[in-house]
């Protein structure tokens, strides 16, 4: 009987879906398993587009069609939590099993908690993440640095510290992360300062991450974080549509230094970002960026914790914020920062849309990292801890 906590290697028994899909395919055999039995109506993942560097949410209703959603895509920076709420209700009305980044599930654990996604209806199936490639700029990365045309690339992965690139003839070329972020180029700058790898919040966490030896390479890693995910793995395996084992002692301890590695890095980057830089340390720094505003709302409708379906910020009554006036009054991002940074997840998706460049990302994630120090508050993690900003204590206090 599957318990939460329990660990496994897991690959499928199916030798398409495992010679298809990551590591032996055991996600795209458990979202495959979810439509069959009917436990979900649904699985939202990401499949190619156009090509390698143009991720696209897909809703998938036919077993048959999981495959094409499988394998891993770098340059995929959506957050899935903005397409469950917007575009399908908050899974009010179907039960869906959801591929999730840390992000992801982190913005989807916000917006349960604010009743805007109903939480029995959605499964979260979590992938380990070292992070992404912000998709124009990976273009550029490769042919300058990898001397290679970006329209031959097949497949991109980032493995021990490396990004590695792999083109149809099967020629592989791999550089350090280290390096291309020093030169301004690699994972998008949110990324670089997230400390979150693996995705405790969801119901199942899977990757490859651990996975030594024989099933090197054949094998998911899969640990289970609640009682949901611990009764589909359970299912999933009795019905032999994932064969499994005990991971050996040295993965786990392998899996775990490499999360600590990389929770290591992305402070370092914090550091960067906000004690060393002598940018964003002040209001009247906030307030210079804030002049490159030309009020498009792409941060806000981009973000996924913004969901209010009148925007008191875009209001005709509030005078200071005219339409027609640029730059407009920094009120609007001041606005948007108290209502959401409590619960920022970081996700990025403020700054990639922002066509004046105005580090918002940076500029939240700094705020929302100093709200963690003062409430130790967390946000994504728990779903019953809520957001501080929405707490009255009525009790005096000395602080």
């Amino acid at each position: 009987m599957v318990q939460i906590n329990d660990m496994y290697y897991a690959l499928s028994p199916d030798e398409e879906i495992a010679a298809s899909g990551e590591c032996g395919g055991a996600v795209t055999a458990i979202l495959k398993f979810l439509l069959e039995e009917g436990i979900v109506d649904a699985v939202l993942a990401v499949e190619k587009g156009a090509d390698l560097y143009d991720a696209v949410p897909t809703l998938i209703t036919d077993p048959e069609k999981v495959i094409e959603s499988a394998g891993s895509l770098h340059c995929g920076t959506l957050n899935m939590a903005k397409v469950i709420h917007k575009y399908l209700d908050g899974a009010n009305d179907m039960k869906i099993a959801v591929t999730t980044k840390p992000c992801d599930a982190m913005t989807i654990v916000e917006l349960m908690k604010r009743k805007q996604i109903n939480q029995d209806n959605v499964v979260m199936i979590g992938i380990n993440c070292g992070g992404t490639l912000p998709p124009v700029q990976a273009r550029e990365m490769i042919e300058k640095f990898y001397e290679i045309d970006p329209d031959t690339v097949v497949k991109e992965e980032i493995a021990k510290g490396n990004l590695v690139i792999e083109t149809a003839d099967d020629t592989e070329k791999e550089i350090s992360i280290d390096e291309l972020e020093d030169e301004g180029y690699g994972r998008r700058t949110n990324c670089r300062r997230c400390e979150t790898n693996i995705p405790k919040m969801a119901d199942l966490a899977m990757g490859n991450w651990g996975v030594i030896g024989p099933q090197a390479g054949k094998a998911t890693f899969v640990e289970v974080f609640t009682e949901k995910g611990a009764e589909i793995l359970d299912k999933a395996i009795k019905a032999n549509v994932l064969k499994v084992k005990d991971p050996v002692p040295k993965g786990i301890e392998i899996r775990a230094n490499i999360d600590k590695a990389m929770v290591n890095l992305a402070n370092k980057w914090q550091t960067r970002n906000f004690e060393e830089s002598d940018e964003l340390m002040n209001l009247d720094q906030y307030l210079d960026e804030f002049d490159k505003c030309i009020k498009c709302y792409g941060c806000r409708e981009a973000c996924p914790i913004c969901f209010c379906r009148e925007c008191s910020i875009e209001s005709e009554s509030v005078n200071w914020v005219p339409k027609g006036e640029l730059p407009p009054s920094p009120m609007f991002h001041f606005v948007r920062m108290l209502h959401m940074v409590d619960s920022c997840t970081n996700c990025g998706q403020c700054e990639e849309v922002c066509p004046a460049d105005i580090p918002l990302a940076r500029i939240f994630h700094k705020i929302n990292v100093e709200l963690q120090d003062v409430f130790d508050y967390h946000p994504g993690y728990d779903l019953e801890q809520k957001p501080p900003l929405s707490v009255i204590d009525k009790e005096p206090s000395e602080e």
